[in-house]
């Protein structure tokens, strides 16, 4: 068994590598890995176990199709995590976001019919479906996305299910509940929040913090990949959720309780242009179809993952401030 990962230096990439290193899935012991990764600012080669026999790293673009033809033959099979993902980022440039997203989709599922590969995931978000005040979404859903991130990686969904009606690529879309986790890059909530408070420093809350989500951590998404890699159906889409639905205020607040920090430690900003006020997904087929339940109490992993980067601020002030930062 053969498995390319693009994306694979990424947080939840280099997950899901780790995990198939570590015979963490049934069916897929022993599998080799080929790791294809740009390493922008959000991949990095720290995240994986460079010395695996194992393991192939190869760095390239997504958009790279003649390298694609090169890489793709031999390969079994193809989870494609390889996008770019800061909704504040989309926001101040959305350019490198369709082109990572929606064209290199199409770059990568262009060459499959050729390369012999039999089976595709496309990793997606549960940001395509815009937001909700009550209820909780279905893969039936209609996609109604309010940034630009996420409007791309809806156009990347509509990519995918387009090669798999055209040109029948086996393929199979996940979307995901907000992740957290060891080796999430500081921009994001979570490790933000906690790398500024065990440095003494402030942490920067949208608005009121009224906005929810719903949290996942990173070992149950990609338990959820996995099953979707071997039993999913071709032209399927799986939502895969936590059910731990907090709001950023509640979180801001145990973060500050984990951390043995006060309540002036939170500054409030100015909120985020068209702020999703709700994301809540109905997981219901995938635990139905497939078994899928997640295994990690929220409170048990928040707490994990705060110790986490406690224990390694060599990796994350590498990756906030610059390998300069590391000593820091």
């Amino acid at each position: 068994m053969k498995i390319l990962v693009t994306g694979g230096a990424g947080f939840i990439g280099s997950n899901f590598v780790r995990n198939l290193l570590a015979n963490n899935y049934k069916g897929y012991e022993d599998a080799q890995v080929t790791v294809l990764d740009k390493l922008t600012y959000a991949g990095n080669r720290d995240n994986l176990p460079a010395s695996h026999p194992r393991l192939e790293f190869v760095r390239g673009d997504i958009c790279d199709g003649g390298l694609l033809h090169e890489l793709l033959p031999g390969h079994d099979a193809v989870v494609h995590f390889a996008a770019e993902s800061h909704v504040d980022r989309s926001l101040a440039d959305a350019g490198e976001f369709y082109r990572t997203n929606v064209l290199g989709t199409q770059t990568l599922l262009d060459a499959m019919p050729a390369s012999g590969v039999q089976r595709v995931v496309h990793v997606s978000t549960d940001e395509v479906y815009g937001s909700m005040d009550e209820g909780s979404w279905t893969e039936g859903s209609p996609l109604l996305p309010n940034s630009p991130y996420a409007a791309s990686k809806a156009c990347s969904d509509l990519v995918a299910r387009a090669y798999w009606r055209t040109h029948r690529v086996n393929l199979s879309v996940t979307r995901c509940s907000n992740n957290y986790g060891p080796y999430q890059h500081p921009e994001k909530l979570i490790p933000l929040f906690v790398t500024n408070l065990l440095e003494g420093k402030q942490v920067p809350l949208y608005g009121n913090g009224r906005n929810i989500r719903e949290w996942l951590h990173v070992d149950d998404h990609c338990r959820g990949i996995h099953l979707v890699l071997q039993s999913g159906r071709a032209g399927e889409i799986y939502n895969i959720g936590g059910g731990n639905d907090r709001t950023n205020r509640a979180i801001t607040e145990r973060l500050l309780e984990l951390t043995g920090s006060g309540q002036e430690m939170i500054r409030h900003v100015a909120d985020r242009e068209a702020h999703d006020l709700r994301y809540s997904i109905d997981d219901s087929k995938i635990r139905e179809e497939l078994g899928y339940e997640p295994w990690t109490g929220f409170e048990e992993g928040l707490a994990a993952t705060v110790e986490w980067y406690r224990d390694n601020p060599g990796w994350w002030k590498a990756v906030k401030y610059g390998a300069e930062g590391a000593g820091v």
